[in-house]
């Protein structure tokens, strides 16, 4: 990387990394900064009702700064981009995380961490469109990281088997709300009997149920028990609670 760019790309890592922890940085004296009345948090605030009002497809500097009665080029003395913005929302979404209470049983407190997860993801789900790798570490993310930890310490893993565990059950609660998130959209447009009613008697004129027996029996099962295509409530209790059971097999 030439030495100007790679100047550039510290720079802008050193911004996002001291509006991360801004909170935890001590004051700079007489620093050029954002005029009085609003504050970077205001402006966080507003980028996350945005997203979850329009999807993060529509998260942009300008329509943030119209969500803040501000001009585009008014909110860059607060952010200096979109990409920043988003890693500001990230971390300022998971300081809504509760403590994972210490006198659970332990697997109980295992499937607190998926159950938290999953439903961050649903209450937020523009998060599912943002990339997981190599996401800045914030101090919400930080302090959750730590509860999460806190709540499988001791427990007889060691500290690879623990950032493991937790990112298993991180990996399926995902799963599992990117489905919910799917099917609540689905939904809001055309409800699972009505969507049923078209497409059942299609699918009966065309599929030779002969060579389907086992698909064609659970389907009908699976069917009328839910009155959908799948139960994503039902899957996640009975796959964390699959899940932990397995992690704490051999301890």
């Amino acid at each position: 990387m030439p030495a100007d760019e790679d100047a550039k790309s510290t720079a802008q890592a050193t911004r996002i990394i001291e509006l991360l922890w801004r909170h935890a940085l001590p004051s700079t004296p007489g620093a050029r900064g954002p005029k009085p009345g609003l504050t970077v948090d205001d402006v966080v605030s507003a980028g996350i009702a945005l997203a979850d009002r329009d999807g993060i497809d529509k998260l942009t500097i300008r329509a943030v700064a119209a969500e803040l009665g501000l001009r585009a080029m008014s909110l860059y003395t607060y952010v200096p981009s979109k990409d920043a913005l988003i890693v500001l929302m990230v971390d300022a979404v998971a300081a809504a995380d509760t403590p994972i209470p210490a006198d659970l049983p332990v697997r109980e407190r295992m499937i607190a961490i998926a159950t938290q997860i999953r439903a961050e993801l649903i209450e937020h789900p523009w998060l599912l469109e943002v990339s997981p790798w190599r996401q800045v570490l914030g101090p919400a993310r930080m302090r959750r990281y730590e509860r999460q930890l806190a709540a499988i310490d001791g427990i007889g893993l060691g500290d690879l088997a623990m950032d493991r565990a937790i990112a298993v059950l991180t990996d399926f609660a995902t799963g599992n709300a990117r489905l919910a998130v799917a099917a609540a959209g689905a939904a809001a447009q055309l409800s699972d009997a009505q969507w049923w009613e078209v497409n059942g008697p299609l699918l009966a004129r065309v599929m030779p149920v002969g060579e389907f027996p086992l698909a064609g029996r659970v389907g009908a099962a699976v069917g009328e028990h839910y009155q959908a295509p799948a139960d994503p409530d039902g899957a996640f209790d009975y796959g964390v609670a699959t899940l932990v059971d397995g992690l704490l097999a051999d301890l």
